[in-house]
């Protein structure tokens, strides 16, 4: 177990406890959904919440940013938003007689990209950049990003009206996908119970920016044992080699299982990973970077026809002792 000081930039058991109390107050009854949360947000990835409307997407995106004292903007997506609301537009200012660039909204240390999918290919695209590189470029400039750099986008399923699929490319920059899921009875009825407020009267920063930044520089440090990296590497090849997948793992996506690994590790308040860590994750990560071929598609929906071939595969790769 780990008990050192976050400060030295080694894992704070208490620090991340902290964070995790704080987002079992805005979602009741998901404690595997907070784990994965806070790993991504561990491992210095994105987080892209798929669910059917009113199960606390939105909810769970905006605690998790404002569990860091650090700079937070929402943007509501919608079909008419254009790139230059998300990243900025230059304008010309008549009183110094000089262009000037003004920033956008993804410049935070915290984005929530709120129903993603209902903005057009073109506007989603401006994500990519800053997602990927962590800097916007605009007319030619390149702008860096507030470190450390977050988004948390949510999406309804695409068989809902008014939604435009996220192409691969901005898939791939999601470190991993998940889905909240209705609450077990219990928790229903607490939530019920519970009088209405908004996330930010519920949720208080537990940490400060400079705490999380140190944190994930410790993640690094979680050892992953050779044999089980061959085993995160088994599973990706299976992938790639799978009749019913058109597209396999990428090597990025490899990395990202490797890092979210060490992540959820750090989560579990080990400085070393096991094979459960990679079965845990193997779907959040995996899921949305695989293709399905079309005709496991006709049979359900792609999203759930892509993990049930990953859950096979994970069947089929010897697991390491």
């Amino acid at each position: 177990m780990l008990h050192r000081n976050a400060v030295d930039g080694s894992f704070s058991l208490a620090r991340l406890s902290e964070i995790e109390a704080v987002l079992g107050q805005a979602i009741r009854g998901k404690p595997d959904v907070i784990r994965l949360s806070l790993a991504c947000l561990l491992a210095r990835g994105h987080l892209l919440i798929e669910d059917v409307p009113g199960v606390g997407k939105t909810t769970l995106a905006q605690a998790l940013a404002r569990s860091v004292d650090a700079s937070f903007h929402r943007i509501q997506f919608t079909s008419d938003m254009l790139p230059s609301d998300v990243v900025g537009v230059t304008i010309y200012n008549a009183h110094t007689q000089e262009f000037e660039f003004k920033q956008g909204p993804i410049f935070t240390k915290f984005l929530l990209a709120d129903e993603i999918n209902r903005a057009t290919p073109k506007t989603q695209s401006a994500l990519l950049e800053a997602m990927n590189e962590l800097q916007v470029t605009v007319d030619g400039r390149s702008y860096p990003l507030p470190q450390p750099f977050m988004v948390i986008a949510t999406q309804n399923p695409v068989e809902h009206h008014g939604t435009y699929p996220l192409p691969e490319s901005q898939l791939d920059r999601f470190l991993m996908r998940i889905r909240i899921g209705y609450p077990d009875q219990a928790s229903e009825r607490e939530i019920v119970r519970r009088p209405l407020a908004q996330t930010s009267e519920i949720v208080r920063p537990a940490i400060e920016a400079s705490e999380l930044a140190a944190l994930q520089e410790a993640v690094s440090q979680v050892t992953v044992d050779g044999a089980i990296l061959d085993y995160m590497l088994a599973i990706v090849e299976r992938t790639r080699s799978n009749e019913s997948l058109a597209m396999g793992v990428s090597p990025r996506g490899a990395q990202m299982l490797y890092r979210a690994t060490q992540a959820l590790a750090a989560v579990e308040g080990r400085d070393f990973a096991t094979p459960d860590d990679v079965k845990r994750l193997a779907l959040p990560v995996f899921a949305h970077r695989v293709s399905v071929n079309s005709r496991m598609i006709l049979a359900q929906k792609p999203a759930e026809a892509a993990e049930r071939v990953l859950t096979e595969i994970l069947t089929m790769v010897d697991v390491p002792l």
